[in-house]
């Protein structure tokens, strides 16, 4: 398929999960993509694993001073920006009374401080009709336990999606925001429980969603090639939910 012939694309947080399926989707469909990721191992990897022409950067998304030295190797390398996947995120959960203020501080940054500053960084770079997708979750309206913080910054990424597409509007740029549900992707191993315990939290999950099992990657890939592509050409300001009915239970 060419629904992306000729554009241009950045997925953030692209080395695994939704970023890595995103980006090997915009391939598929003719982008010329460019991912970033913080960790090298898992960037080299990525590029091997996705092939030639993909352009991988490391960058820290929650770096102000990263997002600036993203967008200037992104305009030197391809000049122009058509798609922004803005994906990069981390989740820190724990229970209120539990929350450190470094783990508050880090998901603010890497969630909305990133994102906010990558998009000013690429405005200089945007196409004319430019698309730029944010990614969010279900959990900014789905209240769930453990996630105070992390819900704070999805609320705001939402937020900050609508406010973006009004003001970017007079340019032609789209912005709109994915809210995906339970995806399976590896956050799940990386919350620092046991074994038993992150098996135990996926059964809790999957028994509240309707369709009654964990969303894909490729699911949200589908998605955002969805909303890149001149077939969203007139939405904006949208949220896109992937949930598996989660949101209308």
């Amino acid at each position: 398929m060419s629904r992306l012939q000729g554009k241009t694309a950045l997925v953030t947080g692209g080395t695994t999960g939704m970023g890595f399926e995103t980006a090997r989707r915009f391939m598929a469909e003719g982008a010329r993509v460019a991912i970033t990721g913080n960790n090298p191992d898992n960037l080299a990897k990525a590029a091997k694993d996705l092939g030639a022409g993909v352009l991988a950067i490391r960058s820290d998304a929650g770096s102000v001073p990263a997002a600036k030295t993203l967008a200037a190797e992104i305009g030197a390398k391809f000049g122009k920006l058509d798609i922004a996947f803005l994906n990069a995120g981390i989740g820190l959960f724990a229970p209120l009374e539990a929350v450190a203020e470094a783990d508050y501080d880090r998901q603010f940054a890497v969630n909305v401080k990133g994102p906010f500053f990558l998009a000013q960084a690429l405005l200089p770079i945007l196409s004319a009709k430019a698309s730029i997708i944010l990614n969010a979750s279900v959990v900014a309206s789905v209240g769930m336990p453990s996630t105070s913080a992390y819900t704070a910054t999805k609320g705001a990424v939402l937020a900050l999606g609508r406010a973006l597409a009004i003001e970017l509007a007079p340019r032609g740029v789209r912005v709109n925001t994915v809210s995906p549900g339970p995806i399976a992707t590896p956050i799940y191993g990386k919350l620092g429980l046991p074994q038993d315990a992150v098996a135990a939290m996926a059964e809790g999950i999957k028994a509240s969603v309707p369709l009654k099992r964990f969303g894909e990657s490729a699911e949200i890939a589908h998605a955002a090639v969805f909303l890149a592509s001149d077939e969203s050409a007139y939405m904006t300001g949208t949220e896109t939910v992937v949930d598996g009915g989660l949101i209308a239970a």
